[in-house]
């Protein structure tokens, strides 16, 4: 323990910066694998203000992406595994909907994910869910697997994990400062921090918290209002309306996407969507970024969390990395500040 007035100083076998559900994620990794870990979060947690609070984002199999295709299977189990060690239900399957018009790239890149008796007639759509109409010529796709994580109580519930197997998580800290090597500190506004590993996943202060090392990343924090609309025609069945993606609509170019009525009863939220960053720093290889998730990250969390502790620790990645390499993107190291 520090003395009183002056600021608290530990070592660890890892930091995580950003308490968001990637960051947890890879903490609560971390710490499946003995080691010493400390999440840092810059707010009093629980807070609203990065892209994990609210209470529900879609889940699916199906993915235009193959590399994101690829993972989901592997990001189920991993929700599942979470589910059994909390003990709580973080998932609701309602299906999911896919609409678009034949020839467009994204839409096709679904079909291509499904099986033939996924693609839904418009006779079939009318009798299963007669409030998605789509326009004449469009094509429907169905994924049973899709669904509703509950994001809140998911977030609290891999925070909760990760605690239980022996995570330290000091929220309300701002990091001040991060000095690279062999042993890296990291300064916030309460104490300075020591471990030979370093994975930054900090949502929109990523830039922020990277422009010290050198580093210029093209990430473009969004602000995204998230609409409900009344259902004109709530079920009295008690059926729950399936997720929905709707994509190349000549006035929504980056598509919409609604869940159903779970966090506000007789309700539906839309919103829009983009690719990851997950790598190691290209000067110093013992800092780990996560970044760019915003949009269609979170039900990939597991697997992300996953990747980014085999990232610090050295080890073989799960999956191809090839898509989320920094160096895809020219001209981003720059003289530290």
């Amino acid at each position: 323990m520090a003395a009183p007035g002056q600021p608290r100083c530990a070592s660890y076998d890892a930091i995580v910066i950003g308490a968001g559900i990637q960051g947890s994620f890879a903490a609560y990794h971390l710490a499946r694998r003995g080691r010493d870990t400390l999440l840092l979060e810059q707010f009093f947690l629980p807070h609203s203000r990065g892209s994990s609070h609210g209470q529900s984002r879609i889940t699916r199999s199906a993915y235009p992406q193959e590399h994101y295709a690829r993972m989901m299977p592997h990001s189920f189990q991993l929700w599942q595994q979470l589910e059994d060690e909390a003990g709580t239900s973080l998932y609701r399957r309602t299906g999911l909907v896919v609409l678009g018009p034949p020839g467009d790239p994204e839409l096709e890149g679904y079909r291509h994910r499904v099986g033939p008796d996924d693609v839904l007639n418009a006779v079939t759509l009318a009798q299963r869910f007669p409030g998605l109409r789509p326009r004449p010529g469009e094509v429907t796709l169905w994924d049973s697997t899709g669904g509703v994580l509950l994001a809140d109580r998911a977030l609290r519930a891999v925070q909760d994990a990760f605690r239980r197997r022996g995570g330290t998580v000091c929220d309300g800290e701002k990091v001040l400062r991060i000095d690279p090597g062999a042993e890296i500190t990291v300064t916030t506004s309460t104490g300075m921090y020591r471990a030979p590993r370093l994975i930054i996943t900090a949502g929109a202060w990523t830039n922020a918290v990277v422009a010290p090392l050198g580093l210029h990343l093209p990430l473009q924090p969004l602000r995204i209002d998230v609409c409900y609309w009344r259902e004109k025609e709530p079920s009295s069945s008690g059926a729950v309306t399936p997720c929905f993606i709707a994509t190349g609509l000549p006035y929504a170019p980056h598509g919409i996407y609604g869940l159903p009525a779970l966090e506000y009863p007789g309700l539906v939220k839309n919103t829009p969507d983009e690719d990851f960053i997950l790598d190691q720093h290209p000067k110093y290889s013992n800092i780990i970024i996560g970044a760019g998730f915003s949009g269609h990250g979170f039900k990939l969390a597991p697997v992300v969390g996953q990747l980014l502790c085999e990232l610090s620790l050295g080890e073989e990645p799960s999956h191809c990395m090839a898509p989320f390499t920094i160096s895809r993107f020219p001209g981003v190291l720059r003289a530290a500040l």
